[in-house]
């Protein structure tokens, strides 16, 4: 066996992974990507309305709890808890289950709030992280954090000081921006260029039907595919990313 490769065991089962990278826990996705995220690494999901943003964040967290025994952390600027729950009701997560059980907090805060809480030095956000030992952290979304501030400059210097607080609580984060639908023409934030990695997701009708995809638009230090794959969202097994092609 490959010496970079170790066994990690939780409940249900034991799983060999990459000792540098993190599984995604989305079904077809880290084959594209050498693995995984890599440990530690702030990561941007973008995509439009109906895309699967927040979908693809609380697999991450579900997948980390149930295959590895790592705990996550849900940071929502936008909804609270009792509406997240519902909303994702319909996957089979049982995530009450692993709140009651300490292995998944879900937080809800202003972005006012959560300025407030990186310039004191993480606060509450950092007493979460320790409470429960989290090794994976959703932020969901940057968008109406970056509304707070006018000019590029101070929005990317508090994206800056956000993502070095993030880095210092010692754990792989995925955040979520609102970005422009389209496959064929994309324009990079400035936030893109911060970040370890950017996925894509698309929701693109084609005729009368609407059609989802996925690419991995970068991934620092990483051989990652620089196709655009199709993707689904269904009830057994959340996310899947169709890499070796799209079933019948």
């Amino acid at each position: 066996m490959d010496s970079s490769l170790f066994l990690k065991k939780s409940k249900k089962k034991a799983v060999f992974r990459d000792k540098d990278r993190l599984q995604s826990g989305i079904y077809g996705l880290d084959p594209i990507m050498e693995g995984g995220f890599k440990i530690h690494s702030t990561n941007l999901i973008g995509g439009g309305a109906g895309s699967g943003k927040s979908i693809f964040c609380m697999q991450f967290l579900v997948r980390g709890i149930e295959d590895f025994d790592e705990p996550g952390l849900y940071v929502s600027f936008e909804e609270d808890q009792k509406k997240l729950l519902s909303e994702f009701s319909g996957f089979g997560w049982n995530l009450e289950k692993k709140i009651r059980e300490r292995k998944l907090l879900i937080l809800n805060y202003s972005p006012q709030q959560v300025e407030r809480i990186v310039a004191y030095g993480g606060g509450t956000v950092r007493d979460a992280v320790e409470s429960i030992r989290a090794k994976r952290i959703v932020i969901d979304s940057l968008t109406a954090f970056t509304l707070l501030h006018k000019g590029e400059l101070k929005k990317r210097k508090a994206m800056l000081d956000l993502f070095d607080r993030i880095k210092s609580w010692g754990c792989t984060t995925l955040l979520t921006q609102e970005q422009e639908a389209s496959v064929d023409e994309h324009l990079s934030s400035p936030l893109e260029f911060e970040v370890d990695s950017v996925i894509l997701l698309y929701y693109i009708k084609q005729g009368n039907v609407r059609n989802r995809f996925l690419e991995v638009f970068k991934m620092r230090d990483t051989q990652h595919s620089n196709k655009t794959f199709p993707m689904a969202i269904t009830r057994q097994k959340g996310i899947i990313v169709y890499s070796k092609g799209k079933k019948s």
